[in-house]
C-alpha cells in the first residue's frame, strides 16, 4: 500500500465523541480510533450504538473523519 499523501503531525491518536439531541440529552459517547484506510487516506473512525434517552429505542452508527488531500497520488 502507498504512504498517505499527507499526515496530520499533531493529531491525536483517538476523538471523544458525544452525540447529544437538541434538548442537551446524551445519546452515546464513543471514542473514534486513528485510522490508515484500504484507500491509504488517514482519519478516524468509530463504530457505536446510541440510545435515545426518551424512548429507550436504540441506533447503530459509524463515523468517517477523513483527513483532506491525504490519499496517496497514483
Amino acid at each position: 500500500m502507498s504512504e498517505p499523501a499527507k499526515r496530520d503531525p499533531n493529531a491525536p491518536k483517538f476523538l471523544e465523541i458525544i452525540i447529544k439531541d437538541p434538548d442537551g440529552r446524551t445519546w452515546s459517547t464513543t471514542y473514534a480510533q486513528a485510522k490508515e484506510f484500504s484507500t491509504g487516506s488517514v482519519g478516524y473512525y468509530a463504530s457505536d450504538k446510541a440510545t435515545n434517552p426518551a424512548s429507550a429505542e436504540r441506533y447503530q452508527c459509524s463515523m468517517n473523519f477523513t483527513l483532506i488531500g491525504s490519499k496517496p497520488v497514483k
